[in-house]
């Protein structure tokens, strides 16, 4: 006897092929430990955190649930149907126990894989980070909280986390500063896919300068890409990073001047002789040079160190802040030639190069809407492993985006695999 069904087989959507995506998936190397708890396949538990980012679980806890409730995850995800799934403590220890180079193996063989395959080009890169917030108490204003921004202490939630500072423009030209106990997810992309090419993640108080070149260097060495232009914000504008870029790499540097290292001191040079803001010729006090090997020529006050105005006048007549409490002002004229004369400030071209610098937020938002600034775990180990799991997920759907002939799908993190990937 024939019996209807309460839904119409033609209303059912047809099921997501998580396993098209996974056969692309590279395998994490290691061997499996004959020791403790029964051992789960480490790309078993990498495609489970891959999917609880593009189902958007905030919790490892909601994960195991979901898991559990839906066994026809099991089969695509190299799990037993009749098994329990993994816990949330299993997947916690995962990211804490395995150290980062583990996934940034896989990382990597999916940038070779979308370059080698023509998605990624590498002639224009960006860089800038994300801040990666801590679950701690500290970072939850409501909370009463002594000496909640010492950056001398340690936090009792997670002891690797550091104090760091994040700048936020809410309207044109009006900055606002928020500090956080946490992380730093510090990446370079490639301007024209938008996908990411490097990334590590740090404490929060690491200075982005350093960490920076060392991302440069580390990606030029590695991967042997065409670069010709690298992008970045005022503050990256330091010597040696521009040195890398237009020497090493032979690009060009589109990174806007940093008004910071600019002199706050008004000066005039008139006929061979430097002129303070009072227009009285400064002291010269000789040749200085740093340990980057730049040599400045140093002008002090003449009131201070010069005999011929020494004692004629009471105060500075310009009304310099310094007059009193440091001798006046100084002034230091370099004389080794600065790597930015190389830089055409100003050209359309530069402009042009550094707007697609924005190309870099792209980025962060689509790794931001897989949680990555909402790490469930403790540590640096485990935030970094997070991190990178992201970058993973990532790189991964652009890799079966292109590979299914979607090449226009390729940054559709969070709706390629429901809307593209079925049956």
């Amino acid at each position: 006897m024939y019996q209807q069904c309460l839904i119409p087989p033609e209303s059912i959507p047809p099921r997501v092929k998580h396993d098209k995506l996974f056969e692309n998936l590279p395998e994490i190397p290691g061997k499996r430990s004959q020791h403790g708890r029964p051992p789960i396949s480490k790309d078993s538990l990498l495609k489970g955190l891959i999917y609880r980012n593009l189902r958007g679980i905030d919790k490892l806890v909601e994960l195991e649930f979901e898991l559990l409730n839906n066994p026809s995850m099991a089969e695509p995800l190299g799990l037993d149907p009749l098994k329990k799934p993994p816990s949330d403590e299993r997947f916690s220890e995962f990211l804490r126990s395995n150290p980062n180079g583990y996934f940034q193996i896989v990382r990597k063989s999916l940038i070779e894989e979308l370059i080698n395959e023509d998605v990624i080009s590498g002639t224009g890169i960006g860089f800038d980070s994300c801040p990666i917030e801590a679950t701690v108490k500290e970072n939850n204003l409501k909370a009463s909280i002594k000496d909640r921004y010492d950056k001398n202490r340690l936090v009792s939630g997670d002891k690797d986390a550091r104090l760091g500072v994040s700048i936020h423009f809410p309207t044109p030209f009006k900055k606002e500063i928020h500090y956080f106990w946490g992380y730093r997810n510090h990446i370079i992309n490639d301007l024209k896919s938008g996908l990411p090419l490097w990334e590590i993640t740090l404490q929060a108080n690491k200075s982005e300068k350093p960490v920076g070149l060392s991302m440069l260097k580390e990606l030029h060495q590695h991967f042997l890409l065409p670069i010709e232009v690298v992008a970045g914000d005022a503050s990256y504008d330091v010597e040696d990073i521009l040195k890398y870029i237009i020497e090493q790499m032979k690009a060009e540097a589109m990174i806007p001047r940093n008004p910071g290292n600019t002199q706050n001191t008004p000066y005039t040079v008139k006929k061979e002789k430097v002129y303070c803001q009072a227009d009285l010729p400064m002291y010269r006090k000789g040749k200085m040079t740093n340990n980057k090997g730049v040599t400045y020529c140093k002008y002090s006050c003449p009131l201070h160190w010069s005999k011929e105005f020494r004692g004629s006048y009471l105060l500075c007549p310009a009304g310099h802040p310094k007059f009193l409490t440091q001798k006046g002002c100084n002034v230091l004229i370099r004389l080794t030639p600065s790597v930015r004369e190389k830089i055409n400030y100003g050209t359309k071209r530069f402009k042009d190069v550094y707007n697609q610098r924005t190309s870099v937020e792209r980025v962060f938002s689509r790794l931001l809407s897989i949680s990555m600034q909402k790490p469930t775990v403790k540590g640096l180990r485990a935030v970094r492993n997070h991190c990178t799991i992201a970058h993973i997920t990532v790189l991964l759907v652009a890799l079966t985006a292109h590979r299914m002939g979607c090449e226009d799908k390729i940054r559709f993190v969070k709706s390629f695999v429901p809307n593209f990937l079925t049956s």
